[in-house]
């Protein structure tokens, strides 16, 4: 039996974006709940699309009225979840009850997480940052148990349901954390390896302030595999982001930021303190 976490609570957190989608090709639609941003990949109206990750908990109704405008009645060939926190996997639980025949893939790193094995590190809030880091005390970080539809991402790198996807483990904010990236238009979807809004300070993410930074910092245990994984994901070149927060992003500005993010990592991401800082 499929189970949410006992803290699975609304998060009283928004953003001028909540509410919102954007199509940024004919086949990717992301769409802002709160602070955060899921992905639907497929075209309007065809069956076979694919959902990754599913938002802020008690949202769930949300998730699946956006779904229909899209998609109509066709649900999801399958969920793809870039990592377990709270905000990704917020309505999990209850879109697999509306779509009871819909499979859960991620990372088997992940697997602790999402069958209710392990907790996550309740939140650094001693970490360098700004109000809403001091805040993160009340976001949850219990496991879910979904083992019953759970499945491994393919160890080739393909993405189940998207043959012209890859996906790639990008840790650090995360064990099992990855992201997804097409070859053909250089689109990347980051989850929280690279955001691109300054996720821990309150005013900037609820104007969400488009500048490239790293993982949130009061949610990263391993700053080392975060460094890593941004240099690999800079490395890809990408045209267009979608990050976990915050705006798309592309072109100079995209470039940059990320050729800057990767040379100055320590001063903009790296915390100067706090719990999982060496």
């Amino acid at each position: 039996m499929m189970k949410k976490n006992s803290d699975n609570k609304f998060i009283p957190m928004t953003s001028v974006n909540s509410n919102s989608g954007q199509e940024v090709t004919k086949d990717v639609f992301y769409y802002t709940n709160q602070i955060v941003n899921i992905v639907m990949i497929g075209e309007v109206g065809k069956e076979g699309w694919v959902l990754v990750d599913t938002g802020m908990p008690k949202c769930a109704d949300e998730m699946i009225a956006v779904a229909r405008s899209r998609f109509d009645e066709h649900p999801p060939a399958a969920i793809v979840l870039t990592h377990g926190h709270f905000d990704h996997v917020g309505n999990v639980v209850d879109l697999l009850t509306h779509w009871p025949d819909v499979p859960v893939f991620a990372h088997p790193l992940e697997f602790p997480y999402l069958t209710g094995l392990q907790d996550y590190p309740e939140p650094d809030t001693s970490v360098e940052g700004g109000m809403l880091a001091k805040l993160a005390a009340i976001y949850p970080h219990e496991s879910i148990d979904i083992k019953e539809r759970l499945l491994p991402l393919p160890e080739d790198g393909q993405v189940p349901f998207l043959s012209d996807w890859q996906w790639i483990h990008v840790p650090g904010h995360a064990p099992g954390q990855i992201a997804l990236f097409r070859e053909r238009d250089r689109l990347l979807l980051s989850a929280d390896a690279i955001v691109t809004v300054r996720q821990d300070a309150l005013y900037k993410v609820l104007m969400q302030k488009k500048e490239i930074n790293g993982p949130p910092r009061y949610l990263t245990t391993n700053w080392k595999a975060a460094y890593d994984s941004a240099v690999k994901l800079q490395q890809l070149r990408p045209a267009l982001l979608i990050a976990g927060h915050g705006e798309a992003m592309e072109g100079k500005d995209l470039t940059m930021g990320l050729s800057r993010l990767v040379t100055e990592f320590d001063k903009i991401a790296l915390p100067k303190h706090g719990r999982f800082v060496d």
